[in-house]
C-alpha cells in the first residue's frame, strides 16, 4: 500500500508542544547501540537544524506578521524535535567518537543516495563527494588511535571500511570549481530534490560541528586536522547547495523541507530496530505531517500551485542505512583521480587547481598527511579496517605488515 503524505493528517499543531519531562530522552548506550541507529539520529539532527535555519531565513523576508507568528510556532516545535534527536547521542562519547560517527553517516548516506539517484549529473556529484568523506573517516580513525588509544572499529562495527579515499590534501580546490550546475526544478525527479536537500543538510551539520569542536583539542595535530577538514566540509556545502535550483520560491522550498522530514522519519521508522527510538521517529513523523499540510496550504495560497507538482503523490522507497563496501570499492578504482573544473569533472590536475594547491599548502605537507606520518612513526603502520581484501587501488595498498 502506498503512503501519500499529502493526504494524511498528523497531530494537530496545538497538541504538539511538549514539556521538559517529555523532552528529557535517555541517550543511546554506546556499548549497545546499533551504529546505524546513531547514524539515523545524526542525520535527523542535521535535517532538523537545516529546517530551523531555513525557517529563520524565511522569517527575515516575510512581511506578513500573522504568517510570521504561525511559522514561528512551527519552528519552535521543530526546535523541540531537534533537541530530542540530538540529545539521543551518548553523552560519554568523546568528540572524536562523534566525529567518526559523523563521517560514517557521510560515507554510507552519500553512497546510498548515489546508488539510487536517477539523474546522472547529480549522481556524479555524490560519487565525487563520497570518496572525500571516505578519506576523512580514515584520517580521523588514525587520529583517534593516536589521541585516545582506541580503535574506530568499535564505532563503525565493520559496517563501513576504513581505508584511504581520494587523499584529503587533494580536496582543496579553487572556490570557483566547487560550484555545480543546478537541477531544473520543472523537470527534475522529486527524489532528486530530496536527495540534494538530505546530503546538503548532513554536510552542513558536519561543517558546523567541526567549526565548533576543532579548537577544543589541546593536541596541535588534532586542532590542525579539524581545521583542514572543516575547510573541505565548507567546500562540500557549496558543492551540494549549488545543485538546488535558485528559481525555487520560498514556499516551494518550505514544502520540500517539510516533505523531506516526512520522507526521512518514515524511512527510518520502517527500519529502526530500537523500539524506543522507533517510537520517536513515529511521533515526529506524525508531527511533520501537520507541518507539511500547513506548508502545502501556504504554497497553494501564495504561489497558486499544487504540492504534487514538486513532490509527486507518494513517497519514494525508503532511504536506508546499509553497508556500501562493494560500491565504494568500485568508485575507488574508477573515480579516485577525478577533480573539478568549473561545473564539470576532469581527471588531470589543471593549472587553477595546481596554483590553489601551492597557495593553500605553502610548500608543506598539510595536517592530513602529517597525522598519518605521526601514526606510522608511533605504531609502525596505518590504522585500517579492510573487510573485503586489500585496497582496490594499488597505489593505496599498505605495505606488508602495515594493515592494522
Amino acid at each position: 500500500m502506498t503512503f501519500n503524505p499529502l493526504t494524511e493528517r498528523g497531530i494537530p499543531l496545538d497538541k504538539q508542544l511538549r514539556n521538559w519531562r517529555e523532552l528529557d530522552v535517555a541517550p543511546l548506550d554506546p556499548d549497545e547501540v546499533d551504529p546505524y541507529t546513531q547514524c539515523r539520529a545524526i542525520v535527523m539532527n542535521g535535517i532538523e537544524v537545516e529546517s530551523i535555519f531555513f525557517g529563520h531565513h524565511l522569517d527575515r523576508f516575510c512581511q506578513d506578521v500573522e504568517l510570521k507568528r504561525q511559522l514561528a510556532y512551527i519552528r519552535y516545535i521543530e526546535a523541540q524535535q531537534q533537541k530530542v534527536v540530538n540529545w539521543l547521542l551518548p553523552p560519554i562519547a568523546s568528540v572524536l567518537e562523534t566525529t567518526i560517527a559523523y563521517e560514517q553517516v557521510a560515507v554510507d548516506l552519500t553512497a546510498w543516495v548515489a546508488r539510487n539517484e536517477p539523474d546522472p549529473y547529480l549522481k556524479q556529484a555524490y560519487d565525487f563527494g563520497v570518496l572525500e568523506d571516505f578519506d576523512h573517516l580514515y584520517r580521523y580513525a588514525n587520529l583517534f588511535e593516536m589521541v585516545e588509544r582506541r580503535k574506530a572499529e568499535k564505532i563503525v562495527d565493520r559496517l563501513t571500511e576504513v581505508m584511504p579515499g581520494r587523499p584529503t590534501k587533494m580536496h582543496h580546490r579553487h572556490p570557483a570549481d566547487n560550484v555545480r550546475d543546478p537541477y531544473d526544478k520543472t523537470t527534475t525527479h522529486p527524489l532528486s530534490k530530496l536527495h540534494t536537500l538530505t546530503v546538503l543538510s548532513a554536510e552542513q551539520q558536519t561543517m558546523n560541528f567541526y567549526m565548533n569542536v576543532g579548537p577544543q583539542y589541546m593536541e596541535p595535530i588534532a586542532r590542525q586536522l579539524y581545521q583542514e577538514i572543516c575547510l573541505i566540509e565548507q567546500e562540500h556545502v557549496t558543492h551540494y547547495e549549488s545543485l538546488c535550483d535558485p528559481r525555487e520560491t520560498w514556499w516551494e522550498r518550505l514544502v520540500l523541507h517539510e516533505y523531506n522530514e516526512v520522507y526521512l522519519y518514515h524511512s527510518f521508522m520502517t527500519q529502526e530496530p530500537d523500539p524506543r527510538v522507533k517510537a520517536i521517529w513515529e511521533l515526529h513523523l506524525n508531527m511533520e505531517l501537520e507541518h507539511l499540510r500547513v506548508a502545502c496550504d501556504l504554497m497553494r495560497r501564495l504561489d497558486g500551485r499544487e504540492p504534487e507538482e514538486i513532490v509527486g503523490k507518494e513517497l519514494p522507497k525508503p532511504l536506508k542505512f546499509e553497508p556500501n563496501k562493494e560500491y565504494l570499492r568500485q568508485l575507488l578504482t574508477t573515480e579516485i583521480d577525478v577533480t573539478t573544473l568549473g561545473s564539470g569533472y576532469v581527471r588531470d590536475a589543471h593549472e587553477r587547481f595546481k596554483k590553489f594547491q601551492e597557495q593553500i599548502h605553502g610548500g608543506e605537507e598539510p595536517p592530513s598527511e602529517r597525522a598519518m606520518d605521526m601514526h606510522r612513526a608511533r605504531f609502525g603502520g596505518e590504522y585500517r579496517i579492510e573487510t573485503e581484501g586489500p585496497h582496490p587501488d594499488e597505489r593505496f595498498r599498505a605495505p606488508a605488515g602495515e594493515a592494522r
